[in-house]
């Protein structure tokens, strides 16, 4: 029990600290800097801060040579999709980005499901379904616009991918290896990759203003290092599936964001949103007990 506590609140903190990537990402790109740069800049610093916590805690850097091409895939999948995710922002909007990224649960849930026969439980069912709808109400957009079919993709394609990062991690031979170390190692192959397509393009933009160095680095710790690092806890403690579907409360975060930052208004279908995303993570963290007190009554 111990263990899942622990996988449910790091879950929690990566889902809560991802949500804040727009918020210190869109003042930077408002700024000029193309994607490719400010990815490279982000996944090379994060991957510096936590380079930095694993000398001061004397953590080893050492893998096994089998191990860099795992370490590779991990941070292109990765790279993928921060930079699909960033892309839709364009056509769809923060807040209707953020929200469509939260199917990736289902991806993950079917690719357990179809790939590993894991089981998927009524209460698992349930919560993607109840989370899946409060997101949708988290939709602020006017009434009968279509979405844009380009940016739509991008962001469905930057769900698919995480969701395969989120299996890879719990399901490939680096399973087991420090959270840390798995971080640093898969920021460091995202910089690298971005870093590659920056030079066949336009080439590595600098950052044009103090102001922007504090948003890069406020981007880099929090909203990636902290947490990355999170979510790896959380899938090696609970599983994929839980750590996706707690992921519901990356989407609160972005309309909390919107309301006391950017001064968005409070509708109803925003306060009815985030109430059933935080039930459906409730079932998730309370699923063994609810299974527990059901066969209970049963052997009654």
């Amino acid at each position: 029990m111990n263990i899942k506590v622990k996988g449910y609140f790091w879950g929690c903190i990566s889902s809560a600290t991802f949500g804040l990537i727009p918020l210190f990402a869109l003042p930077l790109m408002h700024k000029g800097i193309a994607h490719d740069s400010l990815l490279c800049y982000r996944f090379a610093s994060a991957s510096f801060l936590i380079a930095m916590f694993m000398l001061f805690r004397k953590e080893s850097f050492r893998i096994a040579r089998r191990e860099l091409i795992p370490m590779a895939m991990l941070g292109i999948l990765y790279g993928l999709s921060a930079q699909c995710l960033f892309f839709s922002y364009d056509y769809l909007g923060v807040g209707t980005a953020s929200t469509i990224l939260f199917i990736y649960p289902v991806f993950v849930a079917i690719l357990m499901a179809v790939l590993f026969k894991e089981k998927i439980s009524l209460i698992t069912i349930a919560a993607i379904l109840l989370a899946f709808f409060g997101v949708s109400l988290l939709y602020k957009g006017d009434h009968g616009i279509t979405l844009n079919l380009l940016g739509l993709s991008a962001v469905l394609f930057s769900a698919l991918c995480y969701a395969i990062y989120i299996v890879s991690v719990n399901k490939s031979r680096i399973q087991l290896m420090s959270g840390y170390k798995l971080t640093f190692y898969v920021m460091g192959f995202s910089a690298i990759f971005f870093l590659v397509k920056a030079q066949m393009t336009i080439g590595l933009q600098p950052l044009p203003d103090t102001g922007a160095i504090v948003d890069l680095a406020l981007l880099a710790l929090p909203a990636t290092a902290i947490s990355c690092v999170a979510m790896i806890f959380a899938v090696q403690y609970v599983g994929s599936t839980a750590t996706a579907i707690l992921g519901a409360l990356e989407p609160v975060v972005a309309v909390a964001v919107g309301i006391f930052v950017f001064k968005e208004a409070i509708t109803s279908n925003l306060v009815i949103g985030i109430f059933l995303i935080l039930i459906a993570v409730l079932m998730i963290i309370l699923s063994d007990y609810i299974y527990r007190k059901l066969w209970f009554q049963k052997s009654i």
